[in-house]
């Protein structure tokens, strides 16, 4: 499916042939996000992503753009808690192109002192347009109560007071201290010969020196009492968020947890979706979500409900979630649940964008990429006992977290607070 070339400098790159695409998604990935940041840097690796779309020294910002869009392509950037990715999907006549324009942006960004003004202003008004949606902000606060005093516990764009007071200096050091090529990885996904690839990649990023990595500090989960924030809000929706803390330690159940996602909130067919939305009519959205970090895991839930509908919302999703845990699931249940995985899995491995995502996250933040038929193989070998074990480590009163963001009355966050307490 991929291979994988380790240059002398310390620069990982993956190459995945798709012989049958017209396109490639190529990603210089960087071991760096908000898990790596002090408190008082707090939003520094996503202002440094901004910055690196800003232009270098031989190319303005507009040039940049051009060049990528310019012949077809995609051009966009992101960053997470353990990495920041560049990334462009260009036709593959194209690719050597896209390596030049990902490498002059990753070794040579000029971090002008005006272009950094003006994009503390931009990422600024991207901290009020997250404030500003509510669905959105939710998971914030969630975030705040699950991983009290914690780099995963803050937002990855920061405060607007930290983005400001953030100096030209600061941010020319984080990049130069973390952007090296001992740090990176370049993965590419779709019509592209390896050896040709590895070989252009190694002559625009092999003679770059390495450097010593940043190190991650294990994030605490302890927990022995429910958590809840409730924030009022001018909205015409309550905006629920539940999350727990998953204690899962090995392979096997990780893929539980995973399985036990799906039939939970996973999809239109879920116990969630299925009682809140079709039987009972509560809600428009509601869903689960399984996030693994590299050494932690936490399970979601969130819903967007009517105002005079969400102390009893609340109630429906805790019971769900009690019934999955008391009573279990049935060998049906998890063979669809199973299904559904791996079809899902298997349907995204055939677009570029997707597999090159999926070869960096695993490798850059978990530290393997395991082949496709391990994956399957350890999809069919949970069984009913261990959904189980999953649910049982999961959901208690004592771990479960819950921010809203709401104009409910005191009466009805009595009410709600009482229901933490009997799951």
């Amino acid at each position: 499916m991929y291979k994988k070339t380790k240059l002398s400098n310390g620069l990982n790159i993956i190459t995945s042939p798709m012989p049958g695409m017209a396109s490639v998604t190529l990603g210089i990935w960087i071991g760096i996000g908000g898990r790596y940041e002090s408190e008082k840097q707090s939003g520094i690796s996503h202002l440094v992503e901004h910055m690196l779309f800003k232009g270098t020294k031989d190319m303005s910002t507009k040039e940049l753009k051009q060049s990528i869009e310019g012949i077809g392509g995609a051009f966009n950037g992101f960053t997470s808690d353990e990495v920041t990715c560049y990334l462009v999907k260009v036709p593959s006549k194209y690719v050597e192109l896209g390596v030049d324009v990902l490498a002059d942006m990753v070794l040579n960004a000029k971090c002008d002192e005006k272009d950094l003004a003006k994009e503390k202003f931009v990422v600024c008004e991207e901290i009020k347009m997250y404030r500003d949606q509510p669905a959105d902000h939710v998971l914030d606060v969630l975030s705040k109560i699950m991983w009290p005093g914690d780099p995963l516990g803050r937002s990855l764009t920061g405060t607007m007071t930290i983005v400001k007071s953030l100096t030209r200096k600061e941010i020319v050091k984080f990049r130069d201290d973390n952007y090296h090529p001992g740090n990176m990885a370049v993965v590419a996904a779709g019509k592209v010969n390896p050896e040709k690839l590895t070989g252009y990649v190694k002559k625009r990023l092999g003679s770059a020196a390495g450097k010593r990595n940043p190190s991650l500090k294990s994030s605490s989960s302890v927990q022995k009492s429910p958590r809840i924030k409730i924030c009022s809000g001018d909205t015409n929706q309550t905006h629920i968020a539940f999350g727990f803390h998953t204690k899962e330690k090995s392979v096997k159940e990780r893929f539980a947890m995973k399985l036990m996602n799906v039939m939970l909130g996973g999809n239109m067919s879920s116990r969630l979706f299925e009682e809140l939305r079709e039987k009972h009519g509560l809600c428009y959205d509601v869903a689960s979500a399984y996030k693994r970090h590299s050494d932690k895991g936490e399970m979601q839930i969130h819903a967007g409900v009517d105002n005079s509908k969400a102390a009893r919302s609340v109630a429906a999703i805790l019971d769900e979630v009690r019934r999955i845990r008391d009573l279990g699931v049935t060998e049906e249940e998890l063979f669809r649940a199973k299904e559904y995985t791996k079809g899902q899995f298997l349907l995204g491995m055939e677009g570029t964008s997707t597999r090159m995502m999926w070869l960096g996250d695993r490798f850059m933040v978990h530290k393997n990429i395991p082949e496709v038929k391990k994956i399957l193989e350890n999809l069919d070998s949970i069984g009913v006992k261990d959904i189980e074990k999953a649910c049982a480590d999961t959901f208690s009163s004592s771990s479960v977290n819950l921010a809203m963001i709401s104009k409910i009355s005191d009466k009805e966050k009595s009410s709600i607070k009482k229901e933490l307490h009997k799951l």
